[in-house]
């Protein structure tokens, strides 16, 4: 599929994603869960987060209030719309541009942590990809990647992200994401959060 065709799809998806609750984090509980799990996966404020694939800016403003500087980067028009109406209306300097998550036009080693929620899986050449995205990386960076190996057989494992990244970097710790109230909803397949240090 062609970048078009990809923009085209989460274009089209941009008008419902945050109906999904691990999406939208419209339930302040679910809101608050995502805000415990990242605080301690991230470095002390303000880091310089780069949010690739950031879909409609969820993550990005909530870093943002907690205090980060962050730029987030998504293929689709429509859904950086909507991340940059979300930062206006929680009031945070969030910044939001068009680009493709897999290769991005971002400055290199300047941000202290890169973060891609439920991207790496329908990356094109996903290695490629995260030498590109290390690379973004300050000294002593963080990549935090949030993955799953989901219900219907899609996504990646954790041990086959940890494959994919560990040559790449210092360190890997990998994160269960079981609490329900991530997704707002019990489950039962595997989703994680894969930390890297550079």
């Amino acid at each position: 599929m062609d970048l078009d065709q990809v923009r085209t799809e989460w274009d089209a998806a941009a008008g419902t994603f945050d109906l999904e609750a691990d999406h939208g984090l419209l339930d302040p509980v679910t809101r608050e869960a995502w805000r415990q799990v990242l605080r301690p996966l991230l470095p002390s404020t303000p880091a310089r987060v780069a949010d690739l694939g950031c879909g409609t800016g969820t993550l990005a403003v909530l870093l943002a209030e907690d205090g980060h500087d962050v730029t987030g980067l998504d293929l689709s028009p429509r859904m950086i719309d909507r991340a940059r109406a979300k930062a206006t209306a929680a009031k945070v300097p969030a910044r939001f541009a068009i680009g493709d998550a897999s290769r991005p036009s971002l400055a290199r080693r300047t941000f202290d942590v890169v973060l891609a929620r439920h991207v790496v899986w329908a990356l094109p050449d996903a290695a490629t990809s995260l030498h590109t995205w290390v690379d973004l990386l300050t000294t002593g960076g963080r990549l935090v990647l949030v993955e799953g190996r989901w219900g219907a057989g899609s996504g990646l494992s954790a041990d086959e992200l940890r494959a994919l990244v560990a040559p790449l970097v210092r360190t890997v710790d990998v994160v269960p994401l079981t609490d329900s109230a991530l997704w707002g909803r019990e489950i039962d397949d595997e989703r994680y959060a894969l930390v890297a240090m550079t």
